[in-house]
């Protein structure tokens, strides 16, 4: 049941992500179609792109945490025995999850406050709702880099060092 349940999440995530994409690069040519042909465009066009980098990169960002597929310097990584490696991997992933909880925690507080400011994006849409990514995506990081740890401290204790 959570494995299809994770299963759903990240179907959704890569849907998302797939579908904002297609979206910005549509709305992007339409845009400079609408310009270079009729000499006018959508005003709230531009913030909506603005918005979606935003949201791709946020949902990019998930996917890579996802896969374990973000940025690293791994020099260190590449000499080290095995046990340090995954010593190195449970401290960098821990700072990684706390860090990414404390983002998530102040940009909530963030969404707060825009949704009481009552300050819209573009087009009437609220900035809180724009701005939502930010605390869900910086969350389930945190989580994720959460559950890796608790992996590999499994592992350290079963003395299983292979990564």
């Amino acid at each position: 049941m959570l494995q299809r349940s994770v299963k759903i999440l990240h179907n959704i995530e890569d849907s998302l992500l797939v579908i904002i994409l297609l979206a910005m690069v549509t709305l992007a040519f339409s845009q400079i179609v609408m310009r270079n042909l009729f000499g006018s465009g959508t005003i709230w066009l531009d913030p909506l792109l603005r918005v979606l980098v935003l949201w791709v990169g946020l949902l990019g960002a998930l996917v890579a945490t996802r896969q374990d597929k973000q940025i690293s310097v791994d020099v260190l990584t590449r000499i080290l025995p095995e046990k340090l490696k995954i010593i190195s991997n449970i401290i960098t992933r821990s700072f990684a999850a706390i860090v990414s909880a404390i983002i998530a925690w102040h940009s909530f507080l963030f969404l707060i406050d825009e949704w009481h400011s009552g300050v819209t994006a573009f087009a009437s849409v609220p900035a809180w709702l724009t701005e939502s990514i930010i605390p869900f995506g910086f969350a389930v990081i945190a989580l994720r880099y959460t559950f890796q740890v608790i992996v590999l401290l499994i592992k350290v204790v079963k003395g299983d060092t292979e990564q």
